[in-house]
């Protein structure tokens, strides 16, 4: 890179790992570091699962030295932050945590969960928020506090969330960002705003939170103590970002008619739309809207377990091998197998909490692990086309096309039968690094460098690949309808079947 030309230092907390990204304004990624990452045994909770930030402070600090040390010459512009959700904790204006930022891997507001009913009418908040009950929800923590460790509340200056925590490390500011606060289980989706309704039930107002404020704004400046720490200048921009999914929806190209398929070991089947009427939406179908990552938008999506499916057949299968050499297998045998696999049927659901959990049907003496991978495949890209029918009836828009990023985008088998099952193409990306893309878009927007987001979008997304429905679109079609009176059979009680 010459040294003119200005990059972004993305800094990325995941569940796995700690890294450090630097991404040009022609959208290439630079260079890269990162450090493990783990939660930590709460000692004041027996069971109970923490994050400990100076330690991952302490990463961000030792990735960013080894980029620079990489790349010296790189001109960096401004710093962000992106994280996971929902995690947060209560602090003290000086950044004094009172308690270790309890993560979401955590079981302790399990219990909470299940008795928000004395609270509040489960409805009503999905009604509000848009947002399903999961143990993990920000307002399930905070109740927790408020049942369990009630003086926390009360000392604590604010509760700040998992980027905000990072951010006034940088800059010494206090901020939230949308992205995170519509994580929070605790924001009115219609409003892009803290629901005081909401609040009231912790004892809390929207003073209890640091002022929202929305991605690509600018925090602050770097300060002298964190610069020296990072290795960096002081006096950098510190541009808000926050939660990672937005800002890999963003980076990937989703739009209005644009939906984006994370997949990974989880797929997560997202859009960015209008805003949707949750009165009207049927939560039973799954869907949760998040807040997108701009004013004038929502995020409506589902997710599915999809790659943590092909990994446990890929295990127990294909054990005679691994790596690049298992894929290679598990995808060579199925691809010699016709659509509809013979009649081999997989229904995935192997994490389902209720019902009958993973099944595969039609297996006879001629079946081989070829047949149970492309049917695994089958089912998947099944999933994906469901999903996208929902979206499309409630969210009120037509796809015109659907963009893939993730691992599971590089399994060119996967991509033909999505686009088969679909009907229309399938748009892969290239850039595995969606996310932090999409952050560092926001980031050079913030600093100046573009004029908003978007004009730094159509400048550093990269070029997809199409993958046009082929020759067996009319084969799955006939997949698709048996598909549909397995689900109806499977659903019926033994006794009825």
């Amino acid at each position: 890179m010459s040294s003119g030309i200005p990059a972004a230092l993305v800094l990325d907390c995941g569940a796995t790992n700690v890294r450090a990204i630097l991404v040009d304004a022609g959208g290439r990624l630079l260079a890269s570091a990162s450090r493990h990452n783990a939660t930590r045994p709460d000692p004041g909770w027996p069971g109970g699962l923490i994050w400990d930030t100076e330690e991952i402070w302490a990463g961000f600090c030792f990735c960013t030295r080894q980029l620079i040390s990489r790349t010296p010459k790189a001109a960096i512009a401004a710093v962000t932050v992106t994280t996971f959700g929902v995690d947060g904790a209560p602090a003290l204006r000086d950044g004094t945590l009172l308690h270790p930022v309890i993560s979401w891997q955590c079981g302790r507001t399990r219990s909470i969960q299940e008795k928000i009913g004395s609270y509040i009418d489960p409805l009503s908040l999905f009604r509000i928020t848009g947002l399903h009950s999961y143990p993990f929800n920000t307002l399930f923590r905070l109740l927790w506090f408020r049942e369990n460790r009630p003086e926390v509340l009360e000392r604590m200056d604010h509760y700040a969330m998992m980027p905000s925590l990072f951010i006034h490390r940088l800059a010494g500011v206090w901020l939230t960002d949308t992205t995170m606060a519509g994580t929070s289980m605790l924001t009115d989706q219609s409003r892009r705003a803290f629901s005081e309704r909401l609040l009231a039930l912790v004892g809390l107002d929207a003073a209890s939170f640091p002022p929202l404020a929305e991605p690509g704004t600018i925090a602050g400046l770097l300060r002298s103590d964190a610069a020296a720490e990072l290795g960096l200048a002081a006096g950098l921009p510190v541009v808000i970002a926050g939660h990672d999914t937005q800002f890999a929806l963003f980076g990937a190209g989703g739009g209005p008619a644009l939906p984006v398929l994370s997949s990974g070991t989880w797929e997560i089947l997202m859009a960015r739309t209008a805003p949707v009427n949750l009165e009207r939406l049927d939560p039973e179908e799954g869907i949760t809207v998040e807040l997108d990552a701009r004013p004038g938008f929502c995020n409506p999506g589902l997710m599915w377990i999809a790659s943590g499916a092909l990994e446990w057949l890929g295990g127990l299968l294909y054990n005679d091998s691994a790596g690049e050499e298992r894929y290679a297998k598990m995808i060579g045998e199925a691809s010699l197998l016709p659509p509809g696999c013979e009649g081999v049927r997989m229904l995935p659901d192997l994490y389902a909490g209720s019902g009958l959990g993973g099944v595969f049907s039609g297996l006879s003496a001629r079946t081989t692990r070829g047949h149970l991978y492309r049917a695994a495949l089958e089912a998947l890209a099944f999933r994906t086309r469901e999903g996208l029918t929902l979206l499309e009836k409630w969210a009120g828009f037509r796809a015109d096309a659907v963009i893939c990023a993730g691992g599971g985008s590089k399994n060119q088998l996967w991509n033909r039968i999505r686009a088969d099952l679909l009907g229309i193409p399938l748009l892969v990306t290239p850039a595995g690094e969606t996310t932090v893309l999409g952050a560092a878009m926001f980031a050079l927007a913030g600093a100046g460098f573009y004029a908003d987001p978007e004009e730094a979008a159509r400048a550093m997304q990269p070029a997809l690949t199409t993958v046009e429905p082929g020759g067996d679109r009319s084969a799955y079609l006939e997949f698709a309808r048996d598909y549909h009176d397995l689900l109806r059979l499977l659903s019926k009680s033994p006794e009825t079947r």
